[in-house]
């Protein structure tokens, strides 16, 4: 259920981390969790990022980076073991960011600082606050302390944003800032509904402008679509923006969230209510037909929304006992979490790691994984449909009535697959038998 919540004190997931015996939490099992932050600032018109690390990292943060759509360069210094050796990450951090202000467009330089660069002590107080009027920003995001890409995304956006927000004036009524890296027309479609309201999206973040930011700033709520950005939210609940979590998700969820919405926008209650009547009615009027009665299916992934996913396919009418992502719990997953235990879930896995999510195909028989790529590619091998959540499913509306047939329409195609699945699976039996009589 969507609601107005206060915010837990960063690192405060410690305590309740539900390890499984035997298995490695400090890293799960994700890229390296400074891309999430390169893929928030590289976007931003005017951001010049310098990025403060070895030279091996270096290398694989840029190839991923460009990979995902980064247009500019990355500065950043040549440290091998030389000049780490030589005690100089200082001086070449200094020299970076200079390079980076000496570039053309720029207008903010945010200087990444990864794990050499922590363990070799690099201090903020040494940086420039400024270069040419162009502001410095610190945005560290070692591997040991910040244990996901998702989790960088909110570092690095917390950090701009502490540097850009407009503490000037007054909120703007009725206005609703988003934050989420959401698909693009899922906006649209909540910023039409909070208009049938009478209230409005002013701004999504992660954005491409810092003067959505400031916009934020503005806006009299921000709804945190996605889970993980913490910090952010400790931001704007500092500048006096009221927190709505939660997200709007299948019936439930979505009726749930227009109220909650609309009670923080101070909207006509009346109007609130006969809009998120229909839209409830609307998505209960596809999950009627039950569009994935009798699936069982696992949803695993490192994105930090993979409980929305799961919400969604139970409400379609499927068995989802396994759910398992890469961040930590918080206030932000907790309704979630609780939503997805009463609905028969049996383990929601926090920090996850490859050995968890095969360990739960050996306990439940799956029609469908949604997962990493590496989990997909062990499910094949057993001829049980499997897709990259990612790349596939993430990348689809979600939310509102819209969304949600969208979404579970394509699972439903997904789960119609298995078919092909068990002739790939006999075809290569075969093979085997054959290779056995040679």
């Amino acid at each position: 259920m969507a609601e107005i919540i206060p915010l837990t004190p960063a690192g405060a997931d410690s305590a309740t981390e539900p390890f499984r015996g035997g298995a490695c939490k400090l890293h799960p099992q994700t890229m390296c969790p400074a891309f999430g932050a390169l893929r928030v600032l590289t976007r931003i018109e005017g951001a010049q990022p310098a990025m403060v690390t070895d030279t091996g990292c270096l290398y694989g943060l840029t190839f991923v980076t460009h990979f995902y759509a980064a247009r500019k360069s990355i500065v950043a210094p040549a440290l091998g073991t030389a000049e780490l050796s030589s005690g100089k990450v200082q001086e070449a951090a200094n020299a970076a960011i200079a390079e980076a202000a000496s570039a053309a467009n720029t207008t903010f330089i945010p200087v990444i600082s990864l794990c050499v660069a922590e363990t070799a002590g690099l201090a903020e107080e040494l940086l420039p606050k400024e270069i040419d009027g162009k502001p410095v920003i610190l945005v560290r995001v070692p591997a040991y302390a910040i244990h996901s890409h998702p989790e960088a995304k909110d570092v690095a956006l917390a950090a701009v944003m502490r540097r850009f927000i407009d503490t000037s004036g007054d909120h703007e009524p009725g206005t609703l800032a988003l934050i989420g890296e959401v698909f693009p027309a899922d906006p649209l479609l909540i910023d039409g509904v909070v208009r049938r309201m009478g209230g409005r999206v002013v701004t999504t973040l992660p954005g491409r402008h810092v003067d959505e930011i400031r916009q934020a700033g503005r806006a009299a709520a921000v709804a945190a679509l996605h889970p993980f950005y913490r910090e952010t939210i400790g931001v704007l609940r500092e500048r006096g923006v009221a927190v709505i979590s939660g997200a709007p998700i299948g019936a439930d969820g979505s009726a749930a969230w227009l109220r909650a919405i609309g009670a923080a926008l101070e909207l006509d209650e009346d109007v609130v209510e006969r809009v998120a009547a229909e839209e409830e009615a609307a998505a209960r009027g596809f999950l009627a037909s039950k569009p994935l009665q009798g699936a069982t299916i696992l949803v695993s992934g490192y994105e930090g929304n993979e409980m929305l996913y799961a919400r969604l396919l139970i409400e379609g009418g499927a068995h989802v006992p396994y759910v398992s992502t890469s961040i930590g719990p918080s206030a932000l997953t907790a309704a979630d979490e609780a939503w997805l235990k009463a609905h028969g879930t049996q383990a929601v896995i926090y920090r996850k790691t490859l050995e968890d999510d095969k360990a739960a195909m050996e306990r439940w028989s799956f029609d469908l994984i949604i997962g990493t790529t590496t989990l997909a590619a062990y499910a094949k091998e057993k001829g049980i449909p499997a897709v990259y959540y990612t790349n596939i499913l993430s990348v689809r509306p979600l939310f509102l009535a819209g969304g949600m047939i969208a979404s579970l329409t394509f699972v439903r195609d997904l789960l119609n697959r298995k078919p092909i699945y068990d002739r790939m699976l006999a075809f290569f039996e075969g093979d085997d038998r054959r290779e056995g009589h040679r």
